[in-house]
């Protein structure tokens, strides 16, 4: 720099610019510097050593050692020989994450149902765990938990009529479980079902041509046949299309029936459309058709009974036309089949017949008797008040025999057939305390006493044990009863009203066993016996038709079933 100030030519001050130089004296100065050091360098590299300085030599080269080789030998020896002895226990050491992952993935899948099928199925995982360790106890679960649900699966398949699948599904539990009883039976099943499967084409084609040709009952019948094809596949659209068109036919029928005055064909009718089809859309209104011809039938059948009665006071038994108790009671047996009510009003047209014949026996007028007598037989042909008046008819014909010929009259009884009459007799009243009244037949008191009067139709023991077998029949009900020997006083029912058929008290036995029936039915619902618990219903339904509890206990049956 250079300190000179240069003045303002005006005389005015301003800046002053510092000045450089000459640079070029700056370069040569730098120039000079650098030869300087070069020429020293030279100088150090030419100059000669000092004559004292000692000569450079090369190091000799070192010995190999070989002991430090053999050492590393040695242990390596050593080391292999522990290893081989100890190599249950460094595998026991060694890591286990190969298996451990495998078995992980392979609960996962089982977990989420990926059974089998697919390298990352739950099957193939828990084999290729087994590929590592064959004993491992949670791989063979898995593949035993793999085979049931395998099983499962195959089950479910065949319930959906599934049967590729379901045949798959068991062919994978079969290699894994190996067999047994559940597989069996499942291939069983699988079997029928496949067999099943091809016959219900030839199955829906009968059955179309039987509802075609108006054949709906039977084993061979639409309703039959379109019911196995339901059985085996409940869904089949053809077949219940087929059922609805069965139930048209059976509605038609039921109308046909009660239109005809069939009331009994109608109701069997609708119970078997009701069994068949339960959701059929008319059924409500069929039953309520029913049931109103059946309360029009039993108004009838009850005003027939009341003019019947009505008839027998007024004397008028038998005759011609339907002014007379025996046609009004035969019309309420004809409104309604097997009314006990109906039944017992013949019984006393019978009675009432028979004690007129009593009467014409008694005047002397035989064939008068006769003809009353047969009028009874054909309304209780097992009275024991007939068989009794038969038996005084015969007897009083021998006599009148007797008196007309020219012979003197026999002896009563011979010593032998007196003999004879006492054992039948005696045998009689022991088949009636042991409840042999009608059966067996020709050993049954009935037929003892019967035969004694065949011998002596006046014998008045044959004659009071003949009669008093009706009351003795009601002991025996009643004690059978008590004993709830149901099928005893069953018999003991029937028994009276052949004896007795117009007995007042039978009303009453009736409905007392048909109570008994219903509290047994009733008894074996709460068993669970559904079987018997029907079978006694049915005995009470036919006893006791009207009773409310009928409805009641069908109702728990229907439930438990």
């Amino acid at each position: 720099m250079n300190d000179r100030k240069d003045a303002s030519p005006h005389g005015n001050p301003r800046r002053t610019d510092p000045l450089i130089g000459n640079l070029d004296h700056l370069d040569a100065g730098v120039r000079q510097r650098a030869f300087a050091r070069e020429d020293t360098r030279t100088e150090s590299r030419t100059r000669t050593p000092p004559f004292n300085a000692r000569p450079h030599r090369e190091p000799p080269p070192r010995r190999r050692r070989w002991w430090p080789a053999l050492v590393v030998v040695v242990v390596l020896v050593i080391g292999g020989s522990w290893a081989w002895n100890h190599q249950s226990m460094l595998s026991s050491l060694l890591p286990q994450t190969q298996l451990n992952s495998l078995l992980t993935r392979a609960d996962k899948a089982y977990a989420a149902g990926k059974l089998s099928g697919s390298p990352d199925s739950a099957r193939d995982l828990y084999e290729a765990a087994r590929a590592l360790d064959p004993d491992n106890n949670q791989a063979l679960t898995g593949l035993q938990n793999v085979g049931n649900a395998e099983l499962a699966k195959a089950k479910a398949a065949l319930k959906q009529h599934d049967y590729t699948a379901a045949r798959a599904s068991l062919e994978e539990a079969r290699s894994l479980l190996g067999g047994g009883a559940d597989v069996t039976a499942v291939n069983q099943a699988l079997a029928k079902a496949v067999l099943h499967s091809a016959n219900i084409d030839v199955l829906i084609g009968q059955a179309r041509a039987a509802l075609a040709n108006g054949r709906i009952d039977g084993s061979d019948g639409a309703a039959a046949l379109f019911g196995k094809v339901l059985a085996g596949d409940p869904h089949n659209a053809v077949a219940r299309h087929g059922m609805n068109q069965v139930g048209d036919v059976l509605a038609n029928h039921i109308q046909a029936q009660l239109g005809s005055g069939d009331r009994a064909g109608a109701h069997k009718t609708l119970d078997n459309l009701a069994s068949l089809l339960p959701g059929y859309a008319q059924l409500p209104n069929l039953r309520a058709t029913v049931a109103a011809a059946d309360r029009a039938a039993d108004a009838q059948r009850d005003q027939y009974l009341a003019q019947g009665q009505a008839d027998l006071r007024a004397g008028k038994v038998t005759g011609t036309g339907d002014d007379n108790a025996e046609a009004q009671f035969k019309a309420a047996l004809a409104a309604d089949p097997g009314n006990a009510k109906a039944q017992a009003g013949l019984g006393q047209v019978a009675e009432a017949l028979i004690m007129q014949a009593n009467a014409a026996i008694d005047s002397g007028h035989p064939h008068a008797a006769k003809a009353l007598l047969d009028q009874a037989a054909a309304l209780a042909p097992k009275s024991a008040d007939l068989a009794a008046a038969r038996s005084r008819l015969a007897a009083g014909a021998s006599t009148r025999q007797a008196a007309a010929s020219a012979a003197p009259a026999a002896p009563a009884l011979s010593p032998a057939d007196s003999a004879k009459l006492a054992r039948l007799v005696a045998r009689a009243k022991v088949a009636a305390r042991k409840g042999d009244i009608m059966l067996p037949p020709g050993n049954s008191a009935y037929d003892l006493y019967r035969a004694a009067l065949g011998i002596d139709g006046n014998d008045a023991a044959a004659q009071a044990g003949l009669r008093a077998l009706p009351q003795m029949t009601r002991d025996q009900f009643g004690r059978a009863l008590h004993a709830d020997n149901l099928d005893q006083a069953h018999d003991m029912l029937e028994t009276l009203e052949q004896l007795d058929p117009g007995d007042p008290v039978e009303a009453s036995m009736r409905h007392s066993l048909g109570s008994a029936w219903l509290d047994r039915a009733d008894h074996y619902v709460g068993l669970g016996e559904v079987g018997a618990a029907r079978a006694a219903l049915r005995e009470a339904e036919r006893l006791v038709p009207q009773d409310p509890r009928i409805s009641e206990v069908g109702a728990r049956i229907r439930h438990d079933n």
